[in-house]
């Protein structure tokens, strides 16, 4: 018998501290480079955008691979290509951990018209909020300490 699967998963995560260092000069060749991690794994990218700040990525997911893996091949290797191309000051990181939310496939095409759209969407909802909203609509237990690592 063959393995056949259809597994939608959005993922989001943000920049340590939630700083802004994401620029519009170099995020579409950011995006071009995850997107080469995720398809290199055999997953389908359906889907790429955020905010300076955070980051939101749509994929059709591939049963080869664990979604922690995943994860840490893309942050890993996006933070070394900001990184190598001196891109910021100082070092850019991403947060530890990330939310991974599934959805059915009559609800792919909401996604990937609400991915898009961060800007506008931003505009009357901050990150936290929207962060929280997508914990309680997947109906995810979380501890409030650990949803945003806090600058010391």
């Amino acid at each position: 018998m063959g393995t056949y699967s259809q597994i939608h998963l959005q993922f989001v995560f943000a920049v340590k501290y939630r700083n802004a260092s994401i620029h519009p000069s170099w995020k579409d060749e950011l995006y071009k480079y995850i997107t080469a991690i995720i398809q290199n794994h055999g997953h389908k990218m359906l889907c790429i955008n955020g905010m300076p700040d955070h980051i939101h990525i749509l994929v059709g997911f591939r049963t080869n691979q664990a979604i922690s893996e995943l994860l840490r091949e893309i942050k890993s290797n996006s933070s070394k290509w900001v990184n190598e191309r001196k891109l910021v000051l100082g070092k850019f990181e991403w947060q530890e951990g990330y939310g991974a939310f599934s959805y059915g496939r009559s609800q792919i095409k909401f996604v990937i018209n609400y991915i898009p759209n961060q800007e506008q969407h931003h505009k009357t909802v901050p990150f936290k909020m929207e962060y929280r909203s997508f914990l309680k609509e997947h109906e995810i237990e979380y501890d409030e300490k650990y949803i945003f690592k806090e600058m010391a």
